[in-house]
């Protein structure tokens, strides 16, 4: 009930809004400053353009690299960058497309993509991505999920990095325990179960049972499960019987072969637990590796998550990070020249070598760094691996962060503390999201 009344309200807000905007849209300067429903211009080509950095702090010296090779290469462009922290970037997009003070350009991932361009807010690039340079050297892959999340299939930001769901294991207690890596899934609960000694406190794996859990949970029940697609009609596939039974095989792993803290960790715990060297293995992202790194060095290994028995590999698809121009820019010529040369060879290579990400261009993705980073080398031949297959996440859904996190991640942490079971958890998400879906498919 409650999902419902929130989704209505929002749908109401987002009609008077769109009124109000039509009608009270104003000129602006070259600082994108316009809001949504604002049509902005090409301009000049020339000037300032604002940018907006997602994950700003974590990145910005090497935003500010990129920044300057590019005003280097076009003088009479400046670039005013902007960082915004990761946890309020969403909040800051939405109120600047409520009250004006949009950038030209912002970083975009496919999580938030589908809110932000739901309110007119990105322009399409088809149009531009087939004139320009980069056209052909982008990952279709990545192409895909971003057309995918925008919920109308066009392109609303320019692809840069994903990252990967990664499993993490330590080289040494496998050695130790002769154990082959957790490459498969029959080989990774063989080895959670064999590496586990409670009397000792240590033990085979690290579940994430706090906040983030229900993405992680996702990936272990499709991999598991083998099914390919997050829907079958306008039915989702999350409680079918084979996505029950992996969850209840992977939360079964919980204080038998994990510590019984798991049902509380978030992603600092949950590394930093891991880190502290006397579990297995940990399911993360290649964002943690400097972590690992700092703790193990040489005595840990990242690969892509298990395989079925037969080498099939299926996963579903992790945000994808990307730059979006802003309709309401008055320099959309010299915005696009900015999201271009941020997306070519040199400077996606930079970018996701600070990041341990993988690139979205092509030409990049070849590069010595990636190579020579094992666990990036092989989260980019198992995105564009034919055994690979992706579940994309509905992440056009308004509701689906919200479905995702807020409702349901306490509900996971019921199903660990036995006081849920697997299949009523995986029913009430799918009810939520069955409902989503069609109120979605009644306003597209």
């Amino acid at each position: 009930m409650k999902s419902s009344i929130r989704r209505s309200r929002r749908a109401a807000v987002a009609v008077a809004l769109g009124s109000v905007l039509a009608l009270t849209a104003t000129a602006c300067g070259d600082d994108g400053s316009g809001s949504a429903g604002d049509k902005g211009s090409e301009g000049s080509g020339k000037g300032t353009i604002t940018f907006w950095d997602n994950n700003g702090g974590v990145r910005t010296d090497v935003w500010k690299e990129i920044i300057s090779g590019f005003e280097k290469q076009n003088p009479d462009i400046k670039v005013k960058y902007v960082g915004v922290p990761a946890a309020s970037v969403q909040s800051k997009y939405d109120t600047a497309i409520q009250g004006g003070g949009l950038p030209d350009v912002g970083g975009v991932g496919t999580a938030m993509l589908a809110e932000i361009a739901a309110q007119g807010a990105l322009e399409p690039l088809d149009s531009r991505l087939g004139k320009s340079s980069l056209n052909g050297r982008l990952n279709e892959k990545f192409l895909d999920s971003v057309k995918s999340a925008g919920g109308d299939g066009k392109t609303y930001s320019v692809p840069t990095s994903a990252n990967n769901g990664t499993l993490w294991y330590r080289t040494d207690l496998f050695s130790a325990a002769k154990l082959d890596p957790p490459t498969t899934w029959t080989k990774f609960y063989a080895a959670a179960g064999e590496l586990t000694d409670q009397a000792k406190n240590r033990f085979g794996y690290t579940i994430r049972g706090g906040e983030g859990s229900i993405a992680q949970a996702l990936d272990a029940m499709y991999g598991q499960s083998g099914i390919t697609s997050f829907w079958n009609g306008d039915k989702t596939t999350v409680n079918d019987p084979k996505n029950v039974a992996a969850l209840e095989k992977y939360v079964g792993l919980y204080k038998k072969d994990t510590p019984s803290a798991d049902v509380n960790n978030d992603f600092t715990k949950m590394v930093a637990q891991w880190d502290s060297g006397t579990i297995g293995m940990l399911s993360h992202n290649l964002g943690s590796y400097a972590d690992h790194e700092k703790a193990l060095s040489g005595k840990f290994k990242g690969i892509p998550n298990p395989t079925l028995d037969d080498g099939t590999r299926v996963q579903v698809s992790n945000p994808v990070d990307g730059l979006g121009l802003f309709k309401s820019s008055k320099n959309k010529a010299a915005a696009w020249k900015f999201i271009e040369f941020a997306a070519s060879h040199e400077a996606n290579s930079k970018w996701n070598e600070s990041a341990g990400q993988v690139p979205a261009n092509n030409e990049a993705a070849q590069d010595a760094w990636v190579q020579a980073s094992e666990p990036t080398k092989l989260a980019a031949e198992a995105l564009n691996g034919a055994s690979t297959k992706i579940v994309q996440l509905p992440y056009y859904l308004p509701d689906w962060n919200t479905i995702s996190k807020a409702d349901n991640e306490p509900n996971f942490q019921k199903v660990l503390l036995g006081k849920m079971t697997a299949k009523e958890f995986l029913d009430t998400l799918a009810d939520q999201l069955d409902k989503a879906q069609a109120d979605w498919k009644q306003h597209h």
